[in-house]
């Protein structure tokens, strides 16, 4: 099977802050955010797979610093492991003043995809090229987030 660089499937998004995605405090609703989060990450996930992918499971989400009303959401999605069919993916977001350029990393969230085939049914992804210690760190850190995400799981089926 072929394998395919992180860098391929990269994925940069970018959303404006508007009223409608804010809070009282005029802060980026939470809500809203992981929905940017799931699009930039299926997205990443569907340009590895060459193919619809499903989002199985959230692991993660850290909120570190609010986003504010005008402010850009600027979301960075990578692949940082791969299966038989299925993906981790981590979305990192910053904010960005666009007035003054400030950047801040504001949140994290790591999904796991599967890809699909035209009958709906999890098939075959391309391997994931390693070219850096920090991509081979990741990796590693992904089986363990699997390993842990799996667990929960069995332990889950066995005591409904």
């Amino acid at each position: 099977m072929e394998t395919k660089k992180i860098s391929d499937s990269q994925v940069e998004m970018r959303e404006l802050v508007l009223p409608n995605d804010t809070n009282l405090l005029g802060n980026l609703l939470g809500g809203r955010l992981m929905h940017w989060v799931d699009i930039a990450a299926a997205m990443a996930a569907s340009r590895h797979a060459k193919s619809i992918v499903a989002t199985a499971a959230i692991d993660s989400v850290d909120f570190n610093h609010p986003v504010h009303l005008g402010e850009m959401v600027v979301l960075k999605a990578r692949l940082t492991w791969v299966g038989k069919s299925s993906m981790e993916v981590l979305v990192e977001v910053f904010s960005e003043n666009y007035l003054t350029g400030e950047s801040k990393f504001t949140n994290k969230a790591f999904l796991t995809f599967v890809a699909l085939d035209e009958h709906n049914r999890p098939h075959p992804v391309p391997g994931l090229l390693l070219e850096t210690d920090e991509e081979k760190k990741e990796f590693e850190e992904a089986q363990k987030r699997r390993e842990t995400r799996l667990a929960r799981r069995n332990n889950q089926a066995s005591n409904p």
